[in-house]
């Protein structure tokens, strides 16, 4: 099966300012290349195909980066906005080129290790149009938390980790899926869970365990190029 991928581009990255005055968030250098680059790598390397960039922000940069995608082995498509439609908006645009097949859907500023190729293949053989990938955050919680009766203290109870399971912007959709999103309207990812949730349509979730990272701010930025050895991607 030929497998087609869809990676939004379109970001202002305003938290990534003022490195992103100057780019666009997904030409950001990790290491000696590219975020698009990396991700583009590997979907090519878990047989993906053709791969459309929906952008909207600096686009001519992202087309001039890339070209038609020949140095990468894939078929790379540029699919221009005229005004910014959210995280699943975009795909509107892309209708008939990606009807047929499940596809995959990521944002532009992810950098894991996510074997995709478990993931849509896991994907294809359920009966759910929408399958999202989890990730499992913790965050230490900094207090110890302490009861008492009056004024004596009766117990303390140390710091617990609070977990929680965040939407790792890594999805894979069916066909099906376009009868659900309006025509050239902002829609976003949660707009579109809501509305399954709403009229009884199954989603199904895939945890990632590998490494992940949603580059998002100056911070996060910082820690991947930091990590970049540890992570062992392909430079």
């Amino acid at each position: 099966m030929s497998k087609k991928a869809v990676i939004l581009s379109g970001g202002l990255g305003i938290r990534l300012r003022p490195l992103t005055e100057a780019i666009p968030k997904p030409l950001l250098p990790i290491g000696e290349k590219a975020i698009l680059e990396i991700q583009i790598e590997q979907l090519k390397r878990h047989g993906v195909t053709e791969i459309f960039l929906a952008t909207n922000y600096m686009s001519e940069y992202i087309e001039n980066f890339f070209g038609d995608g020949s140095r990468y082995g894939v078929k790379l498509n540029i699919s221009k906005e005229k005004k910014p439609l959210g995280t699943v908006g975009p795909i509107h645009l892309l209708r008939k080129q990606l009807e047929g097949d499940p596809f995959i859907l990521m944002n532009g500023d992810i950098i894991t290790l996510l074997d995709f190729t478990e993931f849509y293949d896991t994907a294809c053989s359920n009966d759910a149009m929408l399958n999202v990938s989890i990730k499992k955050i913790v965050t230490p919680y900094e207090f110890g938390n302490i009861y008492f009766d009056g004024d004596r203290v009766t117990k303390i109870e140390e710091k617990k980790d609070i977990i929680t399971y965040a939407l790792a912007g890594i999805y894979v959709l069916k066909p099906e899926i376009f009868d659900l999103v309006p025509e050239n309207q902002y829609f976003g990812m949660d707009m579109l869970i809501m509305k399954m949730l709403e009229n009884d349509i199954p989603i199904n979730k895939y945890e990632i365990n590998e490494y992940w990272l949603d580059v998002g701010n100056i911070e996060d930025y910082q820690k991947i190029n930091e990590s970049i050895d540890i992570l062992a991607i392909d430079q």
